[in-house]
């Protein structure tokens, strides 16, 4: 029951991915002026069960909270919204590589992102935005030095299935060089993406001070 209550609480951050889905159109120029001339900026599609095509409408919707670039470290943007009044604030980055078996197959931008919510006592929660729909009832997993994280995951969305592992896997990650994120799409195409995690930690530093 704990578990399923858990899941049901996760599913509310929908608007926060939102948001953040349009925070990536709103912000693109900037991330494209500060990051590497080698990580071309794209915009990802929600991970809500909509139609990609929608994503780009969310950073237009009158009256709809703009993110704030708080600070651009190595590969990881801190960010801060305030959606509905009540302030969020994440990390978010791209992966540095991606390969899809069987090969080439089509997809839209992947992220992750680690989010802080205080007004909801969440703190830095693992999301990842897959860029094509998961297979029903089928499981990713984040890879990292040596250890597997199972991920449950809706539409094109995953979260860490265990949130008593979550804190340890975001420890890993700020002391990791990299990590590997596998899913399968709908249509059986399996997924590697690799995020490099050079400048995660003061990314979550800085959102940790701005969301206490």
């Amino acid at each position: 029951m704990d578990e399923i209550m858990s899941l049901a609480c996760r599913h509310l951050s929908v608007a926060l991915r939102a948001i953040i889905a349009g925070s990536v159109v709103f912000v693109g120029p900037a991330l494209a002026q500060q990051q590497a001339p080698a990580a071309k900026p794209s915009a990802p599609k929600t991970a809500a069960p909509k139609s990609a095509a929608a994503a780009p409408a969310a950073s237009s919707i009158p009256g709809a909270p703009q993110p704030r670039l708080l600070a651009q470290f190595g590969e990881w943007g801190a960010y801060t919204a305030t959606p509905s009044g009540k302030k969020v604030c994440f990390a978010l980055a791209k992966p540095v590589t991606s390969s899809t078996v069987p090969p080439n197959r089509p997809r839209d931008p992947a992220w992750m992102f680690i989010s802080s919510r205080p007004a909801e006592k969440v703190r830095d929660e693992v999301s990842v935005i897959f860029g094509y729909g998961l297979k029903p009832n089928a499981d990713a997993n984040i890879e990292i030095a040596g250890g597997t994280y199972a991920m449950y995951t809706q539409a094109d969305g995953g979260w860490v299935k265990n949130p008593a592992e979550e804190p340890k896997l975001v420890e890993m990650m700020r002391k990791g060089a990299d990590a590997t994120v596998k899913g399968t799409s709908a249509r059986g195409t399996v997924s590697t993406d690799v995020y490099s995690l050079k400048g995660l930690s003061q990314a979550l530093d800085k959102i940790g001070q701005e969301c206490r």
